[in-house]
């Protein structure tokens, strides 16, 4: 490892944060100066760099906050902690607020001090396996098992030139993967050409893929290259095929079919040398059987299928992902790539994304411009993701009336009719399949009653908690029982239909007002 580098004038503190650092297995190099500092960095030598710099704010020659800005200029990725005296607190934070790591108050608790230095080398060693990661990988989209079933067939195809379909949600990468198949197959060296059949009128389509005759129609000044044939040699990459209107979906069979089309009031067929890259975040079965989408171009698209998975689907690429889209948008911005908490990278890692990895794209370069400090707090990021827990796929945590307890309820459970609703306060964090993975995930001491699921004696659940409660000596047993179940009754219909109070009420079989006065009653405001 790389050793910690401690910057003060004051030899007792470098002695005594040499020896802390030392005893944690850790090494060190001690300066006196920013001077001495920028000299290391400048002919460095044989000596490793920096894992991590610690420098005080005041010194004779030369300013920590100098120092820090020069560094970052040289080793943007490194952490920084500034040393301060209390006097200083106010230029301390403004270091952090541009680009220090964190910053350590004199005088310091020395364990405290040893903490944060190991907190900013973990972080260290975490930019340095992203950044090798990035570097030797540039195409890498993910590391996830269903992006590695992607890779491989990727790999398979590298050598073919068969018509492949994509299919996958919106925002997934689809185009990213049809340029990946485009760079490794024989055609690499000719033109990628992409079109998006869902952003053109209808009207213009047919000349945007075929081309036109001068003189073709009203406007038609001169005669125009379609995308067929500017991808002539290489690949057609035809986005969102399941918008393209019926009539041209017979043309395109036909260029599929016999490798000849027509520009758009021409006479001369043009032969056809292009490769055909279909994507689609449509059922394209059930728009066939909708009569929406030939059948026979859909045998004639659907050769090899391959399926991106949503991001939702291999969270598990989120840090590498958002470390990257956060180091691009610097980049692009023109400042300091910012850095992510663990408890911020968490939420993110639960959050849904209906949007895919460009909606994660979006919210990073979001990140960038509006997150006030260098490391991204959970406070910072934006609302979608603090409360994304409402959007489908997530747990949605519902608080409970008159009690510390949450409720978390997938709602795809809610659908599928799976919920399990503790009566015994505390926190339920699953929805469940079973009665038995009900008890277990709650708690021993929590009770669960299992609504609507098929073969589930959820009654027995009730009866359970009846009994403890008319054992326990209560005489409002109940009201007790009858406010939780109406509660939990009401605040998972509102979740399954995301709030909306007059349709749970219908769901549910009660009048809107009384749904309102339940919900008033109940606290669930």
């Amino acid at each position: 490892m790389k050793p910690i580098w401690i910057v003060d004038d004051d030899q007792s503190i470098r002695f005594v944060l040499e020896k802390a650092l030392m005893r944690e297995g850790l090494p060190t190099r001690s300066f006196t100066s920013p001077r001495e500092v920028l000299q290391a960095l400048e002919h460095p030598g044989d000596e490793p760099g920096p894992q991590v710099l610690v420098s005080d704010i005041r010194m004779p020659g030369g300013s920590g906050l100098d120092l820090l800005g020069k560094v970052k200029e040289r080793l943007p990725a490194l952490p920084v902690i500034i040393m301060t005296a209390f006097s200083d607190l106010d230029s301390a934070v403004s270091a952090f607020q541009t680009g220090a790591f964190e910053y350590l108050p004199k005088p310091f608790d020395l364990p405290k001090a040893v903490e944060l230095i190991r907190r900013a080398v973990e972080e260290s060693q975490r930019e340095e396996v992203s950044a090798v990661a990035l570097e030797e990988t540039p195409e890498m989209l993910g590391q996830a098992p269903a992006m590695q079933d992607v890779f491989r067939a990727i790999g398979r195809l590298s050598q073919s030139q068969v018509t492949v379909m994509i299919t996958g949600e919106s925002g997934s990468g689809k185009e990213l993967v049809a340029r990946a198949l485009h760079k490794h197959s024989p055609r690499a060296s000719g033109p990628f050409v992409a079109i998006n059949t869902a952003a053109i009128p209808k009207d213009l389509l047919e000349s945007e893929l075929f081309g036109h005759e001068r003189g073709a129609f009203t406007g038609a000044q001169a005669m125009r290259r379609g995308r067929f044939e500017q991808a002539e040699g290489g690949t057609l990459f035809l986005d969102e095929i399941g918008d393209m209107p019926f009539d041209l979906q017979t043309r395109l069979l036909r260029v599929l079919s016999d490798g000849n089309y027509y520009r758009v009031g021409g006479h001369s067929a043009i032969k056809a040398n292009v490769r055909v890259i279909a994507a689609t975040h449509q059922d394209l079965e059930q728009r066939v059987r909708e009569g929406g989408f030939r059948e026979d171009l859909f045998h004639r698209l659907n050769v090899i299928r391959l399926r991106l998975p949503a991001l939702r689907e291999r969270r598990e690429d989120v840090p590498m992902l958002t470390r990257h889209f956060l180091q691009r948008s610097a980049q692009q911005l023109g400042v300091e790539s910012k850095r992510i908490s663990d408890a911020a990278m968490a939420l993110l890692m639960q959050f849904h994304f209906p949007g895919n990895v460009r909606q994660l794209e979006n919210v990073c370069h979001w990140l960038t411009v509006m997150a006030p400090a260098q490391v991204i707090e959970p406070k910072d990021l934006p609302p979608e993701v603090t409360t994304g827990a409402h959007i489908k796929g997530d747990p949605a945590v519902v608080h409970t009336p008159n009690e510390g307890g949450t409720l978390s309820v997938s709602h795809e459970a809610i659908e599928a009719g799976g919920v399990a609703l503790p009566f015994s306060g505390g926190e339920s964090r699953a929805a469940l399949a079973s009665p038995a993975a009900a008890a277990s995930a709650v708690g021993d001491n929590v009770t669960p009653v299992v609504l609507n699921m098929p073969g589930a004696d959820w009654e027995n659940g009730l009866e359970a908690e009846a009994m403890a409660l008319l054992a326990s000596g209560r005489t409002d047993v109940w009201d007790v029982l009858t406010r939780r179940f109406e509660g939990r009754l009401i605040a998972t219909a509102l979740v399954n239909t995301r709030g909306r109070r007059i349709e749970a009420a219908h769901k549910l079989g009660i009048g809107r007002n009384t749904i309102t006065r339940k919900i008033q009653e109940l606290g669930l405001d």
